[in-house]
């Protein structure tokens, strides 16, 4: 079925699963279990709508809020959002399915509900991350929501809810640019550290890498997969990231500067260390002391070297810093010379902050200054 974002309404009714759970919740308060019969028949005709087309099952009629419009009715192109409420609605039906109580849970968003789940021990930490990253890199919408489909009564049989309001408007936006956001959001609340709310003290992938690990090179994979992409919208990525981050900020997938330096900091790392068996992060090595490191090491290209550095230093924003330092690090990769990442991720953090306008000169001054100043063997 075609989709188009053109004229829908809401009605001002509620949505059928917030319906739904306060019916639950009034029975619960009067003594008497369970769901009236009323939304109990609604329950069973969403799960008809599993296997049909938006718009084609009419046992699902009353369930839908979402109105379309006469224009759109005389076309084929369904508006987006009541596709997504269709999906929503079959995936709720399928989830209260499997639970004992309402299914829907307000501010619930779906990398908090698998993160309940991993720590339910329902299944497997690996188990629970597969499926969560296989949803979340599904190529479109029809293959994300079959994924959900095997995911919700896995939710339901934990006793672990979801917010469906929220799923319906992150389906929505699937195929649109603010796919991004979504990713970040489910990414973001999956990672939430379980004993601290608004951070990680964990140390930063880099420290922690080690050459001769069994999976070093998937990680590496993982860490490459991010270059030119948004920060926290790459799945494989997920695991690795240790940027502090309110729960607030967690939950709304925010893009903070943060996050997109240690984002570009983890890229480059893995191109980085991709075929060396030594760490290439090395504490103290500014890009001024590894290109002098590589301009000794091969004697020669001093003039382009200099102005590769050049180009670097008078970067104008993070932006053109990550694209010149993608450009300087093969060359430093290829002679085993390192940088230091802690450094790296702090200059990308404030290189074009307005809050601290002093930071870019500081790191333009000292990396052409450890450039010209003939550093150690010990650095390299």
């Amino acid at each position: 079925m075609s989709t188009t974002t053109g004229r829908t309404r809401t009605s001002l009714r509620a949505y059928f699963w917030d319906e739904a759970a306060a019916d639950w919740h009034a029975r619960r308060q009067e003594g008497r279990p369970g769901f009236s019969e009323h939304i109990t028949r609604k329950l069973r005709g969403l799960r008809e709508g599993i296997s049909g087309e938006p718009g084609t099952v009419a046992a699902m009629r009353e369930a839908h809020r979402v109105r379309v419009t006469d224009a759109a009715r005389s076309t084929d192109r369904l508006p987006g959002l009541y596709i997504a409420e269709h999906a929503a609605l079959t995936l709720f039906g399928r989830h209260q399915q499997a639970a004992t109580e309402p299914a829907h849970r307000p501010r619930a968003g779906l990398g908090t509900a698998c993160r309940h789940l991993r720590c339910a021990e329902a299944l497997s930490k690996n188990a629970v991350q597969q499926r969560l990253i296989a949803a979340a890199t599904a190529q479109d919408l029809d293959e994300l929501i079959q994924h959900l489909y095997r995911l919700v009564p896995l939710l339901g049989q934990a006793g672990i809810g979801l917010d469906y309001t929220r799923l319906m408007y992150d389906l929505a936006a699937w195929d649109s640019p603010a796919q991004d956001r979504v990713l970040r959001s489910w990414g973001l609340q999956y990672t939430q550290p379980p004993n601290a709310e608004d951070d990680t003290d964990a140390a930063p992938y880099w420290d922690r890498f080690a050459p001769d690990g069994a999976d070093s090179g998937a990680q590496l994979a993982a860490l490459r997969s991010g270059t030119g992409r948004e920060a926290g919208a790459v799945p494989a990525m997920w695991p690795y990231y240790r940027t502090r981050m309110s729960a607030l900020l967690r939950d709304q997938g925010a893009l903070t500067k943060d996050l997109i330096a240690e984002h570009t900091a983890l890229f480059l790392f893995g191109q980085h260390q991709q075929g060396r068996s030594r760490t290439m992060h090395v504490p103290g090595n500014s890009p001024g002391t590894a290109a002098r490191l590589l301009l000794a090491k091969n004697d020669s290209g001093h003039e382009a070297l200099e102005r590769r550095l050049g180009a670097l230093i008078t970067s104008i924003d993070t932006g053109e810093v990550a694209m010149h330092l993608r450009g300087l690090i093969p060359q430093l990769s290829r002679a085993g010379i390192g940088l230091d990442y802690d450094l790296l991720r702090t200059a990308l953090r404030t290189w074009d902050d307005p809050k601290q306008p002093h930071m870019q000169g500081s790191f333009r001054d000292r990396w052409d200054r450890d450039f010209r100043i003939q550093p150690t063997s010990s650095h390299s």
